[in-house]
């Protein structure tokens, strides 16, 4: 089974601090976490670690954090054919981790959109995953491989995350973009939570997985509504725990599992990430999550 990640790459800088930096002061953190990012690029990276086939397709810069990114992934595994260098600089992000409560704080420097990568996707996938960045050449590949198993990466609503919604087997979104599309907030006794689901099950008309951070997910399964709750970590580093997520969502589909099973092994996956501070890093090695799916009778 050959799998495509098509999105955004980013090269992250993380600095540990025990608690959140204050305006006009000085703080000097004992070290500083380097590595590749991007919810497509992180989904890329754990797939080739967990022995999927995947190609990566992204922008990045010529550039010496434009060489570390495609390093890594060479050296994972993933394959970088429609890994693109262009002359504007690699994206960078720079994360502020809270130790304390394993929050992060995320600046990025991004280059301009690039819609349109310059190589022509023409091999065919089995499994597709984006992220919302490079519309065109998501649309392009998602028309191409109309028999394909697509998922959306939809962490924020904007242009192309509505456009490509309704072009995937599933949505799978974030709570910010949930309330953003239903003009609705969650609230605390789930009294409208179905309510805000169906609204998006309507609009996209797609399978719709709605990611709920601490609280898990919820979903449709069999007709019925379902809130698939995680297992609880003391988080040091939140960074790139959707990204996970969706990437081992993207695993267990491709291995047949239910949408119930595969939901709550991702969930278990995003939440072992937080353990560790670096989204690259942070990554739980396969087995782990199987052993503990088995413990909490998701298997």
């Amino acid at each position: 089974m050959r799998v495509l990640c098509l999105g955004h790459a980013t090269y992250d800088t993380t600095l540990p601090i025990k608690e959140y930096p204050i305006e006009n002061n000085k703080y000097r953190v004992e070290n500083k976490i380097e590595c590749g990012g991007g919810p497509a690029s992180n989904a890329a990276y754990l797939l080739a670690k967990w022995n999927i086939d995947t190609t990566i397709a992204a922008a990045i810069g010529k550039d010496f954090y434009g060489d570390r990114v495609e390093e890594e992934f060479q050296k994972i595994g993933v394959k970088t054919t429609y890994l693109e260098k262009t002359s504007q600089d690699t994206s960078s992000a720079y994360i502020i981790a809270n130790l304390e409560n394993g929050s992060r704080t995320i600046i990025t420097a991004k280059t301009p959109k690039i819609s349109k990568l310059n190589q022509n996707i023409t091999e065919k996938f089995d499994y597709i995953l984006v992220d919302g960045e490079h519309l065109d050449s998501a649309i392009e590949v998602l028309s191409n491989n109309k028999d394909a198993i697509s998922i959306l990466d939809a962490g924020t609503l904007k242009e192309s995350t509505l456009k490509l919604g309704s072009m995937v087997t599933y949505l799978a979104c974030s709570k910010v973009f949930a309330e953003d599309f239903a003009h609705e907030k969650f609230k605390e006794d789930r009294s409208n939570w179905i309510t805000i689901y169906k609204k998006l099950e309507k609009h996209f008309k797609t399978d719709v997985i709605i990611t709920l951070e601490s609280d898990g997910a919820l979903i449709k399964d069999n007709n019925e509504y379902i809130v698939v709750s995680s297992i609880k970590m003391k988080a040091l580093d939140s960074t790139g725990a959707g990204d996970i997520f969706h990437g081992a969502l993207m695993y267990f589909i491709i291995n047949k599992y239910s949408l119930l099973q595969a939901v709550s092994l991702a969930n278990i996956t995003g939440a072992l990430s937080v353990l560790k501070i670096g989204s690259r890093n942070s990554m739980p090695e396969l087995s782990e999550v199987l052993k503990i799916g088995r413990e909490h009778g998701v298997l």
